[in-house]
């Protein structure tokens, strides 16, 4: 992966950041938000410098959380109101735009 600057690190903290309670967006769309040519950008970043973020509004397109976050997050999104069916939040009802 090509080095990732500092200013793409602040953009998409920025953009998690923004990601109002009840809402959630894909790596994808933060990516395309921030001019980041890959998705997998955004969750490296994510891995790496999110614990003061609202990280459990960040998802992946499939609206699957990843397997070892899924309880946590799916909890933390219920208790916004972001109700997941069979583990799948759909995005057609929760997703923000940037």
């Amino acid at each position: 992966m090509a080095a990732i600057t500092e200013e793409q690190v602040e953009t998409v903290r920025a953009l998690v950041a923004a990601i109002p309670s009840g809402r959630v967006a894909t790596y994808g769309d933060i990516a395309a938000a921030a001019g980041l040519s890959s998705p997998r950008i955004v969750a490296w970043i994510m891995r790496t410098d999110s614990a003061d973020l609202p990280w459990h509004r960040v998802i992946p397109a499939s609206g699957r959380p990843a397997p070892h976050l899924a309880t946590r997050q799916l909890e933390r999104l219920r208790a916004e109101a972001v109700l997941a069916v069979d583990g799948r939040v759909p995005l057609r009802e929760y997703r923000h735009t940037f």
